[in-house]
């Protein structure tokens, strides 16, 4: 019965002793409460009871931030939501530099983005986003860094806007097009005008280009199909001339 008891320990001992880390993991000894280092991946053997390992997960990890509410330089509130990409560089500061690294970098991340974005005006958030999404992977990875967490992007994904402000923003971009409409259609006035004296200019130098012209304009309109009437151009100082005959 002893024999049984003591080749069954000895298994728990050996069990105990092997652990295998992935490819994609490190594991932080700790012996007696002292780490003595980083091992694997692959097998690794640890002294029970007496040594301890914590597996650190090295591969890139996508932390959603929650949605913030953020008041914007000029007073405006808004909704904004991010997202944080990181991995750990260090496992052994990563557990013993903070408890929880993951959460600690998730409320990180949730502070700094309200912290950032109160800086900017609405505008400049709804334009600057690169500049923006720039300094919050600075700061946060700057925070970050003695913890052995690298934040390689930080990328700025929704912006809630109030209906207030939706409503304003749609009146402000039909008043724009508004405005452009009217520009391109007074430029094209502006053009036409410009045509009209420079023909105006060439038909008085040469009067049988006038009849010429009188005679294309006849041609077109007889051309349409369904055309019925034809309206013969005549010349305004021949009616002015007819005019001053009555008068007489």
């Amino acid at each position: 019965m002893f024999g049984i008891f003591l080749v069954l320990f000895v298994l728990f001992i050996l069990f105990s002793s092997v652990k295998i880390l992935n490819e994609w993991e490190k594991g932080v000894v700790l012996r007696l409460g002292r780490s003595i280092g980083v091992r694997g991946p692959g097998l690794v053997l640890v002294i029970p009871f007496v040594e301890k390992i914590y597996r650190v997960d090295l591969r890139t990890v996508t932390m959603d931030v929650p949605s913030q509410d953020v008041i914007t330089q000029d007073n405006i509130s808004l909704k904004v939501n991010a997202v944080v990409y990181f991995r750990v560089t260090n496992s052994e500061d990563a557990v013993s530099k903070v408890a929880d690294y993951y959460f600690a970098t998730s409320q990180l991340a949730q502070t700094t983005l309200r912290s950032v974005l109160g800086q900017f005006q609405m505008d400049e958030i709804l334009e600057q986003r690169d500049k923006i999404n720039h300094r919050l992977q600075e700061l946060i990875d700057k925070q970050t860094e003695p913890w052995g967490v690298k934040v390689s992007l930080v990328e700025v994904k929704n912006i809630d806007l109030p209906k207030e402000m939706q409503s304003a923003m749609a009146r402000q971009a039909e008043a724009e097009r508004e405005r452009r409409a009217k520009l391109i259609s007074a430029d094209g006035e502006l053009q036409r005008s410009e045509r009209l004296a420079e023909a105006a200019t060439r038909l008085a130098v040469s009067p049988n280009s006038i009849q010429l012209a009188y005679l294309q304009t006849l041609t077109e309109i007889a051309s349409k199909e369904g055309t019925r009437t034809i309206i013969f151009p005549v010349p305004i100082d021949l009616l002015r001339g007819l005019l001053g005959h009555t008068r007489e």
